[in-house]
């Protein structure tokens, strides 16, 4: 991301004359580092993406409690300045739960396109709504909504002391882990459960970590982050698995035709959108 570039320039170059696959600085100092580098860095990232980098990129989410699951990829492309934006949600579960998120650059309105599942709300394939987010940074969008979601994980566990190692890579890059409670992943909402299950889910269980896995290319860009693990407590178990990474360079290719007017429901106003994602919310349950 354009923006990370100068909040990790410290760390990259301070790492350039290290050995591959070694810790920087070393041992116990590189979480001080880590932490020293990199919280301020994490908690302001949201303010400060310029969200005008072209990349496409994937996100995979598994989510387990007890054998209730959640299974989805976000697939997303951004091209442009001022960027078209295409963000394509899809259940691993079920392939006919999908919600595809399109704003063709400088357009005035967002188009979804509704998967089977959500059929019910609207007569046609696809809806629009007034395109809000022109002044509201990347975090906003659909396709970056998770990789925020996850850094704000990252950023209040860092806080706390739990960063753990920076590493050079072969490549000129440098790879960061740190633990990450469960508390922090419910916190940022990195995945949303239903109500009934986290009335479930007690401080034991939120005490409980994570490992987080960041790649940050030569370039000072954000190429890659892992976040998984399986916490126990209470009777319960949680199981996370969630990895971002980019997904080669985006072409115009990769963005969908602007669909038939005859073929959209129009969502005109503030009103009809918010009764819109009520009634979306009804169907997933939450």
């Amino acid at each position: 991301m354009a923006a990370l570039v100068a909040a990790v320039a410290l760390l990259v170059s301070a790492c350039g004359g290290a050995r591959a696959g070694t810790a920087v600085p070393n041992g116990a100092e590189a979480a001080a580092y880590v932490s020293a580098k990199f919280s301020a860095t994490l908690d302001k990232l949201a303010d400060r993406l310029d969200g005008t980098d072209s990349r496409k990129s994937v996100l995979d989410t598994f989510a387990r409690f007890d054998t209730k699951k959640i299974n989805s990829t976000v697939s997303a492309v951004q091209l442009g300045d001022p960027p078209a934006r295409l963000a394509k949600n899809h259940s691993n579960l079920d392939s006919n739960e999908y919600l595809d998120m399109y704003h063709p650059a400088n357009s005035p309105v967002e188009y979804m396109l509704l998967g089977p599942v959500y059929a019910s709300l609207a007569p046609t394939h696809w809806v629009s709504m007034p395109y809000t987010a022109g002044d509201l940074n990347e975090c906003f969008w659909a396709g970056g909504q998770g990789v925020c979601k996850l850094l704000g994980a990252v950023s209040d566990s860092v806080d706390q002391g739990r960063a753990k190692t920076a590493t050079s890579k072969a490549d000129g890059g440098v790879e960061l882990t740190a633990d990450v409670t469960l508390g922090a992943v419910l916190q940022n909402r990195v995945v949303v459960f239903p109500q009934s299950i986290l009335d479930q889910i007690g401080a034991e269980l939120k005490a409980q970590t994570l490992r987080a896995r960041i790649v940050i290319d030569a370039r000072g860009k954000l190429a890659e982050l892992q976040l998984e693990g399986t916490v126990a407590g209470g009777g319960h178990e949680v199981e996370l698995r969630t990895h971002y990474r980019l997904d080669g360079t985006p072409t115009e290719n990769d963005l969908p035709k602007l669909p038939d007017p005859a073929d959209v429901t129009v969502l005109a106003d503030s009103t009809a959108v918010s009764d819109f994602y009520a009634r979306m919310g009804e169907i997933q349950g939450r």
